[in-house]
């Protein structure tokens, strides 16, 4: 059984355990995912499935999404992604993956698109430390020294500058699994995962 899906994050709540200790979740809705097409290692060069979730309006969708619901002769759906499998002869397609894949207690692994800050300074992008805050210093959240003037001349690739942060592919490992709703179709995570809510995450077995 494949063991990656899928979700939309719904946010963060709690949830008592049976000592009565409250516990932090992030709720992860993963509705049931269509399988539109195979990769076989013959043709692409490895083995994959190509799954299919999410509701759009079919006016929405472009040509070249509906050619591929409709080689499959699934129901168009908005996101299209890949999941490498073993053996793709044990998916069948309009074949359904869903939470069950999923079982209390497993580690996962989340990865998600972390939410974006815009331009930070090194203080809040980096954690550096900032100057005295007296009337006399004259230097409180600037970056600091450049480094080395008439050799080499430049500033070492690498330095630590203010610039964009967030918006980044992040995943954060052996994240253990609360509980599985197979009837709501969501799965509870121990503590927080990365992106905003309503944003697109990935569910994959733990790989350390």
């Amino acid at each position: 059984m494949v063991k990656e899906i899928y979700g939309k994050k719904v946010g963060m709540t709690q949830i008592f355990s049976e000592d009565g200790i409250a516990i932090p979740v992030t709720a992860i809705e993963s509705k049931p995912l269509t399988v539109v097409a195979k990769k076989t290692a013959d043709k692409e060069g490895y083995n994959a499935i190509v799954v299919s979730f999410g509701e759009i309006k079919e006016k929405n969708a472009n040509k070249p999404l509906k050619g591929v619901f409709a080689k499959s002769g699934t129901e168009i759906q908005k996101y299209l992604r890949e999941i490498k499998v073993e053996n793709v002869d044990e998916y069948e397609i309009g074949s359904k993956i869903t939470v069950e894949a999923f079982d209390t207690n497993d580690r996962v692994d989340i990865q998600g698109m972390s939410k974006g800050k815009g331009f930070q300074g090194n203080i809040k992008r980096h954690g550096q430390h900032r100057g005295p805050m007296a009337h006399g210093s004259m230097y409180h959240r600037r970056p600091g020294s450049m480094g080395p003037t008439s050799t080499p001349g430049r500033v070492f690739k690498g330095k630590k500058l203010p610039g964009h942060m967030g918006s980044t592919v992040s995943t954060i490992l052996n994240l253990d699994v609360v509980k599985v709703d197979i009837d709501k179709n969501v799965i509870l995570v121990k503590g927080s995962i990365p992106g905003a809510k309503g944003s697109i995450v990935k569910i994959r077995k733990s790989v350390k």
